[in-house]
């Protein structure tokens, strides 16, 4: 079976692996025992949806107005750049292209950066640009969600590695 063969795949946003892909050109690496377990395991797939949907680096900060990702796919809210500029096409087509990649390399779930307006699970800049995080998700974790993905945040390695062993049980 190829489940025996081939362990379950983990998409991971980009900037956390190390690459320096986030708005203002730094990455947000992480140092943790399971991420490096999983990486020799071979599980990791890196995406960052910015990055794939062909934004530049760095680029204005972007955060979500009226809503979440889960509204930005529904066309109920926007994702806007810090000086106005509506990007929520290309945040939209950046988790298009991550859902894409997790569903070609089978990933069962995925650990995106808390905050940002693609790969935010659980909080989001509030879309004033002042620095207030509220609940929410971004573009991405919505779009993967939708579609059966299990999300995490980079705060939850431990939750993530009990899901996907429970996950390998069934």
């Amino acid at each position: 079976m190829e489940s025996e063969s081939k362990p379950a795949r983990i998409l991971i946003s980009a900037c956390l692996m190390g690459k320096p892909v986030r708005y203002n050109g730094s990455a947000l690496s992480v140092s943790d025992e399971i991420i490096q377990r999983w990486q020799k395991e071979g599980r990791l797939v890196i995406v960052c949806p910015e990055m794939a949907a062909g934004m530049p680096v760095p680029r204005p900060p972007a955060e979500i107005q009226q809503g979440n990702g889960e509204a930005v796919l529904q066309g109920q809210a926007r994702v806007i750049e810090q000086w106005g500029n509506d990007v929520s096409r290309e945040f939209l087509q950046g988790a298009y292209q991550a859902l894409e990649l997790a569903q070609k390399s089978h990933c069962v779930l995925a650990i995106l950066t808390e905050g940002s307006p693609s790969c935010g699970s659980s909080r989001i800049y509030d879309g004033h640009f002042d620095g207030t995080q509220r609940a929410g998700q971004g573009v991405t974790t919505a779009l993967l969600r939708r579609h059966g993905i299990k999300v995490f945040s980079h705060h939850q390695f431990e939750l993530a590695d009990d899901f996907l062993r429970s996950a390998s049980q069934i």
